[in-house]
């Protein structure tokens, strides 16, 4: 790797640490240009970590939490996160039943059914079972918009060139990951996330895992990020 691209990489870094400073945002998201297929989470004023999707670990110990070195590393812009159709907000998850914000939000985007989760051992039925499932790669016919009220969680979502982009999700980030795109969802070493999910009209629950390139909503997906 020459001196210049180093210097580019590390211009990336401090734009995207210049973004966080400013907004307060949970939300950060990088990826690897050396590591093919695999993904990286940044996490603010954390360290760098990356983990190989290839392996498999055993429920409860960290399922798609195994980890490993990888350089060099690029941040993925926000941008073209939003060219991915994905949308995310930074909200106050401390007020989240009385949040003016929130409620504009869902004014605006017709999100107009809510519950909570709280997924953890404790509280969950079929815990391990659940967070296998979550991390089937998979997409869904709607929008999944997820808030996080407590907790983290990872969000893992394919880009245009089919490689994975992790989403590193603190109290107070808010999601939305658009219907046809490819992701899985996977907890961080606490195993604790309060989650608000919220649907446009009636929930619904059905995932389809890949390969589901033969539905509408995918062809739909993939025209969309062709033309962003």
């Amino acid at each position: 790797m020459s001196e210049k691209e180093r210097e580019s990489n590390r211009e990336e870094v401090e734009e995207v640490k210049q973004f966080c400073t400013h907004q307060s945002s949970p939300l950060i998201v990088s990826s690897s240009v050396k590591c093919t297929d695999y993904v990286l989470a940044v996490e603010m004023y954390h360290s760098i970590i990356q983990y190989e999707p290839e392996q498999q670990p055993q429920p409860l110990s960290g399922i798609g939490r195994i980890f490993l070195q990888c350089d060099p590393n690029k941040p993925v812009s926000l941008e073209e996160l939003k060219q991915l159709g994905v949308l995310h907000w930074k909200l106050d998850a401390d007020i989240y039943e009385s949040d003016p914000v929130l409620q504009k939000i869902r004014e605006e985007w017709h999100y107009t059914y809510n519950d909570i989760i709280s997924i953890h051992k404790d509280t969950l039925p079929n815990y391990e079972e659940k967070l296998k499932m979550f991390f089937e790669e998979h997409l869904h016919l709607d929008d999944e918009i997820r808030y996080i009220l407590d907790g983290r969680a990872y969000f893992d979502i394919r880009d245009k060139e089919d490689k994975w982009i992790r989403i590193s999700m603190n109290k107070g980030a808010m999601i939305t990951l658009p219907a046809g795109i490819y992701h899985r969802f996977t907890m961080d070493e606490t195993n604790y996330t309060k989650a608000m999910r919220l649907f446009k009209g009636e929930p619904v629950w059905k995932a389809y895992n890949r390969p589901a390139d033969d539905f509408e909503v995918r062809e739909k997906y993939l025209n969309s990020t062709k033309s962003a």
